[in-house]
């Protein structure tokens, strides 16, 4: 058996869902109890649920209770992948909504009290779950930026509330994005031309500073492709902050320093 990702996921319930998500190639994402598990590390033949991802993030409900293992390879494949594992327990997920159109972005000059207000009356939505980091970011730099560090820092074992890990086909966005943003104990902004354009962007940031303002959370930037004097143009108190920079560090590098930050606040 060549090289893989493993994850013991120890014992689960029927019902919970292991959430994999992948950076770089396609890769085959396969679900084990311990028998059919060490038959694969001897390169016997073998059961699993799962298959070939070709997106992310990967879910796989838990067929039965007992102990499991989540393993990632290219057998087969060419590339090079990454990835985090992460298990929603049943008790928290609720029965998919039914489809709707999704609400039209808010407008840049939504204040931010009616920002507040959407997050106070989203308490609902958030249930028993509670998140590190809320990341914040223009889908332009979903692919340079925003997944893998997503990626990266779920692999660190930090909580995060990234667009792709959490919202499902008929989520209302703005009360999923406002319970989000009111369960992360920090924010992570990734600041760059397109994110100060889009109105979407804006409406989350305004929420995450509030919180900030407020003493509830720690709002950490990482700039992309964009200068000191941009961002103080778009925003002078971002500015001011000490922030991350592509430029300057990858999306490791930026990883680790991320979640010590966060270990250190725990």
């Amino acid at each position: 058996m060549g090289k893989f990702i493993h994850s013991d996921l120890g014992f689960r319930n029927q019902g919970d869902v292991v959430v994999v998500s992948l950076s770089g190639s396609a890769a085959n994402v396969r679900l084990l109890d311990p028998f059919n598990y060490s038959q694969y590390q001897q390169g016997q033949q073998h059961q699993y649920h799962g298959g070939l991802a070709q997106h992310s993030p990967v879910r796989i409900p838990i067929p039965h209770g007992g102990f499991w293992h989540a393993v990632v390879d290219m057998q087969g494949l060419q590339g090079t992948v990454n990835a985090g594992f992460r298990v929603i327990p049943a008790e928290v997920l609720r029965p998919l909504p039914p489809i709707q159109q999704s609400p039209a972005p808010p407008a840049v000059s939504r204040t931010i009290q009616e920002v507040m207000e959407n997050a106070a009356a989203s308490q609902s939505d958030i249930e028993t779950v509670e998140y590190d980091i809320f990341i914040s970011h223009a889908a332009e730099d979903k692919d340079a930026v925003a997944r893998p560090l997503a990626t990266a820092l779920d692999s660190r074992g930090v909580t995060v509330w990234y667009d792709e890990f959490e919202l499902r086909v008929g989520d209302s966005l703005r009360r999923k994005i406002d319970a989000g943003i009111a369960a992360s104990r920090f924010g992570l902004v990734v600041l760059s031309h397109a994110f100060f354009a889009k109105g979407w962007t804006q409406y989350e940031l305004d929420g995450l500073v509030t919180r900030t303002v407020g003493g509830e959370q720690v709002l950490l930037p990482v700039w992309h492709e964009i200068s000191k004097d941009q961002v103080a143009a778009a925003s002078p108190s971002l500015a001011d902050k000490v922030a991350l920079k592509t430029s300057d560090s990858t999306i490791e590098e930026m990883a680790d320093e991320i979640a010590a930050v966060i270990s250190d606040a725990r």
